[in-house]
Formats: C-alpha cells, sequence, structure tokens
C-alpha cells in the first residue's frame, strides 16, 4: 500500500462523496464502507478517515459548533470542496460516477437506478440518468446529515423519510443538488411543506398555517401535525439549511393567512 502518495483530483472527489453521504459518526478507521474505498485506492482506511475529518474542519457549521476536524486540510481538499459548492449538480454525477468505477460497476448500478423504464439509449438516457444519480446523492446527504431522522419529528424510519427540497427541484436548478436547500423530514410533514401548511422560522423552529390550527374536529393526524408546531427543528450535523432558501419558503410558499 503506497505512503506518502499525493491524492489525486479524482480520489478526494470520491473522498468528498463520502463526506457528503455518510453519517458524521462514521467516520473511523473500522467503518466498513471506509475499509472498503481505502482497499480500492490504494491506501490505508486511517488514511482515507483522516481525509473526511480534513473535510470536516473546512466546513464553516463544525466551525461555528467548535468542531476543528484534524485542522490538516490541504490546499487540493480546499480546492474540490469550493468545486462542490460552486456546482453541486456537476460534481455530485461526476462523483458518483468514479465512486461506481473504483468498485467495477456502472453508476446505475451503484446508485440502484430502477433500469427497465429508461430510455434505451442517446441524449436522453444519459440526461435522465444524471437527474436520478443526482436524486440519490441528494436524498443519501441528506438523511446522513440528518442522522436519518425527521427533523420536526425525529422519526427513524427511513422508508418513511423524504429529502425534501425547500426551493423546489424545477424552480432552481442551481440549487437542485445542494444540500442547504433539503430538509428530512417524514412523508406527512413533508407533505405539509411542499403544500405550504407548513414552514420553517428563522430561528429553526417549525410553523403551521392557521388552517391547520383552527379545524373545529381535529384528526389524530392533525394533531400529530399541531404538536410540533413552534418547536425547535433538528439541526444537521452539516449542511445546516441555508437562509435564503428558507425565507424563500416563508415569503413564497408558507399559507400565513
Amino acid at each position: 500500500m503506497a505512503r506518502g502518495r499525493a491524492w489525486t483530483h479524482d480520489e478526494l472527489v470520491i473522498a468528498m462523496n463520502l463526506y457528503c453521504t455518510m453519517e458524521f459518526g462514521q467516520f473511523h478507521a473500522r467503518n466498513r464502507v471506509i475499509v472498503e474505498i481505502a482497499g480500492k485506492l490504494d491506501r490505508s482506511p486511517s488514511s482515507l478517515a483522516m481525509k473526511l475529518c480534513n473535510f470536516a474542519s473546512l466546513d464553516p457549521y463544525h466551525a461555528a459548533r467548535g468542531v476543528r476536524g484534524l485542522s490538516g486540510a490541504s490546499q487540493a481538499d480546499r480546492a474540490v470542496w469550493d468545486e462542490f459548492h460552486r456546482d453541486w449538480e456537476g460534481n455530485a454525477f461526476e462523483s458518483e460516477r468514479l465512486l461506481a468505477e473504483i468498485k467495477g460497476k456502472r453508476v446505475e448500478q451503484e446508485t440502484e437506478i430502477d433500469e427497465t423504464d429508461l430510455p434505451r439509449e442517446g441524449k436522453e438516457r444519459e440526461r435522465v440518468v444524471r437527474q436520478r444519480v443526482n436524486q440519490h446523492f441528494f436524498r443519501s446527504t441528506i438523511l446522513a446529515a440528518y442522522d436519518r431522522r425527521c427533523c420536526v419529528t425525529g422519526l427513524a424510519n427511513v422508508e418513511l423519510l423524504v429529502a425534501s427540497h425547500i426551493v423546489p427541484w424545477a424552480l432552481n436548478k442551481v440549487a437542485r443538488v445542494n444540500p442547504r436547500n433539503g430538509l428530512c423530514l417524514n412523508a406527512l410533514h413533508d407533505r405539509a411543506f411542499d403544500r405550504g401548511l407548513m414552514t420553517i422560522t428563522k430561528d429553526f423552529r417549525v410553523k403551521l398555517a392557521p388552517e391547520l390550527k383552527t379545524e373545529t374536529v381535529a384528526s389524530s393526524t392533525q394533531r400529530w401535525l399541531a404538536e410540533f408546531d413552534d418547536c425547535p427543528i433538528r439541526l444537521p450535523q452539516r449542511f445546516l439549511p441555508d437562509e435564503q432558501f428558507l425565507d424563500w419558503h416563508r415569503r413564497q410558499c408558507f399559507r400565513a393567512s
């Protein structure tokens, strides 16, 4: 196993993918994913785990929380960090493609895309594959950031969780894959958020639309929604929701009256 070898750009892109899609507490040399990918890269699990911690040291959210990582990020690390933040859509896809490649898979296999309804070939297939790969990356990143729990209720059943866009996918191409445009919500609260029946305040508290609180006969489901009104959300371990996106939702989507 090579020691002292400089990290290539592609290796750093793969490491950044892992930083995004793995839960923060998994950044250690015993984690099976880190062991597997380190072997594919011909590096030690410790060196790959250290690289993920170096990316953490670049994250302003961790800096604000006093989490410094190993504070050993290189200029190359920072360059890849900046590349992702300038173009989440392009770099998310490339990182998934590279990860699949080192595993000897096609990106469709690695991201578990159902290929039965894909166009057979050509530009349209490429477009659809890219879109679904990026949707997979976004969901993986949001679930990892929120420890696979709904940020409103704490529900931890992954099958009932949604990586919810604050600004909808169709309305902001640049922010489609940006994890700061995401919240981890259970399916019911996701629907309420999408329909403007719920929003998140500037101080990260749940706010329900008046119509959800004025029903004369409240169902158990409605009471479950109302129970969390004005409660703080569970903040993510990285990629804090961007206030500009939340402000857009409050102004353009939320049914304030």
